[in-house]
């Protein structure tokens, strides 16, 4: 397995096929590279170079204790891409992983990184304080905390439903979709899982936004049960000095898989623009 150990010990997973321009993917709470497969494999027959990784206590990777922060996993980020000497890099971050590639990109991204995409991301930030009024209550990620400690299996069954709008009229439910769900957030580390709570929903990614003046394509769905668009996708394109902003209605959370057709089609032209 390809896996490079970052200064702090940990053993980070990667994923590296083909060849040309690299398209580096962030992954959401709590999956791992896995969850790209629909993007790895269309841009790799599209003639780009993919890379992906399992984040520091997720999937592959070592389940840490410590350094589950995102400051760490952007730093983590950084050390791959220089140990790959990837240059001229589309990052596309989805969720949690959104928040990941802005925070590289704003604070490492100098010379390297030519476009970023943030598909139903977290960005600028999720929890409501007096600044973000609309945000997403503290008691909301207080019981994804407990569940994740207390009842992990059978949360990472029913989030599920939300995450890709099953519980909505007429939704296409596919079984098959949600065991690899499961599936994913059981290989990774319990602590990191639950610690990763904290740096999704109180990380402030403004100055990131701010900072980054390369093309950021924004990507949201108006039917996300998980990262409300209004709050955050709204929010981060305005941030942006030379960003695009594209809303799908009805999509879910989990669009990357449920609509990934139209999601990577969308990304190819945004590269390609």
């Amino acid at each position: 397995m390809n896996k490079l150990t970052v200064k702090d010990g940990t053993e980070i997973y990667f994923k590296d096929l083909g060849t040309g321009q690299p398209i580096f993917f962030h992954h959401g709470w709590p999956l791992s590279s896995d969850d790209w497969d629909a993007q790895m494999m269309f841009f790799l027959e599209k003639g780009f170079r993919v890379i992906s990784h399992d984040r520091r206590g997720h999937g592959r990777s070592t389940q840490t204790f410590k350094g589950n922060d995102m400051n760490t996993y952007a730093a983590d980020v950084a050390e791959l891409v220089e140990f790959l000497d990837l240059k001229n890099v589309i990052h596309v971050g989805h969720s949690t992983g959104g928040g990941e590639a802005i925070r590289y990109a704003a604070q490492y991204g100098k010379d390297r990184v030519a476009k970023v995409v943030l598909i139903s991301a977290i960005t600028p930030y999720m929890i409501a304080d007096e600044n973000n009024p609309d945000g997403v209550p503290l008691s909301v990620f207080d019981d994804i905390r407990y569940n994740t400690q207390h009842n992990r299996a059978q949360f990472y069954q029913d989030i599920t439903i939300p995450f890709f709008g099953y519980n909505r009229e007429g939704a296409d439910i596919k079984k098959g979709i949600q065991d690899n769900w499961f599936r994913q957030g059981m290989m990774g580390g319990i602590k990191a899982q639950y610690d990763c709570v904290r740096v999704f929903s109180e990380t402030d990614f403004t100055e990131d936004l701010k900072r980054v003046t390369i093309p950021v394509l924004v990507l949201h769905g108006d039917d996300d049960q998980i990262v409300p668009y209004k709050t955050t996708a709204v929010k981060a394109a305005e941030l942006l000095q030379n960003g695009k902003l594209i809303i799908y209605p009805g999509f879910s959370h989990g669009m990357p898989t449920t609509e990934a057709a139209t999601i990577n089609n969308d990304i190819l032209e945004f590269i390609n623009s």
